[in-house]
């Protein structure tokens, strides 16, 4: 399972690429495995506002449901139109082309390292 040591991660499981203002979020390999095949992805709309901890999204697989959370405060700004039309990106290529959302924010709050997430999921 890979942690790109790069990104930050959330509790929750998603990772946060942060470039300037905005971030690029997705689920990590970790969430995507434990979903199994991803068969459905629900995103916000870009111009909408999301909130640090609120539910913004859907993620439906042959075996259950999850939610995408926000790491944090903003407006969505991009959207993943291709893991819509094909969810099974999220299973090839979660911390890649299975990315969910960009998001501008004004405050980055403090999230995990990839050594802090790993220590968390081998609990």
């Amino acid at each position: 399972m890979s942690l790109p040591a790069e990104l930050k991660y959330t509790s929750e499981h998603e990772w946060v690429a942060v470039d300037g203002d905005v971030a690029r979020i997705g689920i990590t390999d970790y969430a995507a495995d434990k979903l199994g095949d991803v068969v459905f992805v629900d995103l916000p709309k870009v111009g909408s506002t999301v909130a640090a901890g609120r539910v913004v999204g859907e993620i439906e697989s042959t075996k259950s449901v999850g939610e995408l959370y926000a790491p944090l405060d903003g407006e969505v700004v991009e959207a993943n139109d291709a893991v819509v039309d094909d969810p099974s990106l999220v299973n090839a290529d979660p911390f890649g082309a299975g990315w969910m959302i960009v998001v501008r924010f004004t405050e980055l709050p403090a999230l995990l390292t990839a050594d802090e997430y790993a220590a968390l999921i081998a609990e």
